[in-house]
């Protein structure tokens, strides 16, 4: 079984590099991802979170897919319990207009951000419309397909523009609760393993075993997304990888406007017994090593989750690292 590889990108502030300096790095990335053969490339969406510049996917699936020719591009993923399913719709319609046949529409729960950032997207609605979500699945659905659920208070109106394909939806998520209404549905399923490297495989199955066909789609389809740390040794991968080690501690803490961890901050920052075990802990959601290590461990990964495709987040130190992971991870997966 071939594994199918895709690249989920946050579009982060490392050292020295501003926000728009970040977006241009995703682009030259994506680019990079379309010519060494990846078969997606998705942006996150994250609120005010001044680290990652990723805050409107939708604007930047446009700059990508205006500078790439074939690689699918989409949302990892646009936060439905915000937004308005029709708003969403004329979204996702309007760039599979511009690129037919390459946008997915990746959704997901969660708000994105903190707390007063939740309460300006959802700007004088009193609660976030988490628990309607299956309804807003459906009406988005219905309007990217002009046929909204029978006795809709909306029916008759419609989504422009017009086309006759429509973007793949996906709903993500990191625990039961998404793939349980991505089952009930007949939805797509993306699991966020980079965010819970805990019972990811066991929620896949029983996303499996509890899909039925129906109006989201016929036949149950997965894809799971982890962290990848690739270099050209094993060693300068790991250093790599203690940086998110750090990382992940700073966020953990709410610190997220600080850039990537340098290797001197990496060293001299106090390490508590507490931090060292969540260190360990959210090492579960990572793949750590060199090309031949990595390519075994994605095979394993895979296998392990009954998958063949995968979203790879890669975090390093600069720019350069972060490409130089990706061609590595090409090398030893896509070209073998």
């Amino acid at each position: 079984m071939k594994l199918k590889i895709g690249v989920l990108d946050q579009s982060p502030l490392l050292e020295g590099v501003d926000a728009s300096e970040a977006l241009r790095q995703t682009i030259r990335l994506a680019k990079r991802a379309e010519a060494l053969g990846f078969e997606r490339y998705w942006v996150a969406e994250h609120h005010d979170t001044p680290g990652l510049a990723g805050s409107a996917p939708e604007v930047l699936i446009a700059a990508i897919a205006a500078n790439t020719a074939r690689i699918r591009v989409g949302s990892g993923g646009v936060l439905l319990p915000h937004y308005s399913p029709y708003k969403v719709a004329e979204q996702f319609r309007v760039l599979e207009a511009l690129y037919p046949g390459r946008i997915d529409l990746g959704l997901g729960r969660a708000p994105g951000g903190m707390p007063l950032a939740s309460k300006a997207l959802r700007y004088g609605r009193t609660k976030i419309m988490d628990d309607r979500l299956p309804d807003a699945l459906l009406e988005l659905y219905g309007y990217l397909h002009d046929r909204l659920p029978e006795g809709h208070e909306l029916q008759g109106l419609q989504a422009t523009p017009v086309v006759p394909t429509a973007p793949e939806l996906w709903l993500l998520g990191s625990s039961v609760v998404s793939a349980e209404i991505a089952a009930k549905l007949g939805g797509a399923f993306v699991f966020a393993h980079f965010i819970n490297g805990d019972d990811g495989a066991q929620v896949v199955r029983d996303y499996r075993d509890a899909f039925r066909p129906g109006p989201l789609g016929d036949a149950p389809r997965v894809i799971v997304a982890v962290h990848v740390v690739c270099a050209e040794r094993d060693e300068d991968a790991e250093a790599y990888a203690t940086a998110l080690d750090l990382r992940f501690l700073l966020f953990e803490q709410g610190q997220f406007g600080r850039p990537f961890p340098t290797p001197e901050e990496v060293r001299d920052y106090p390490y508590s017994e507490w931090d060292r075990m969540r260190i360990v802990e959210n090492r579960k959601r990572m793949l750590v090593g060199g090309p031949e290590a990595i390519r075994g461990k994605l095979a394993a990964f895979a296998d392990a989750y009954g998958v063949d495709e995968l979203l790879v987040v890669t975090y390093a130190p600069t720019y350069e690292a972060r490409l130089r992971s990706y061609e590595l991870l090409a090398e030893s997966t896509i070209g073998s």
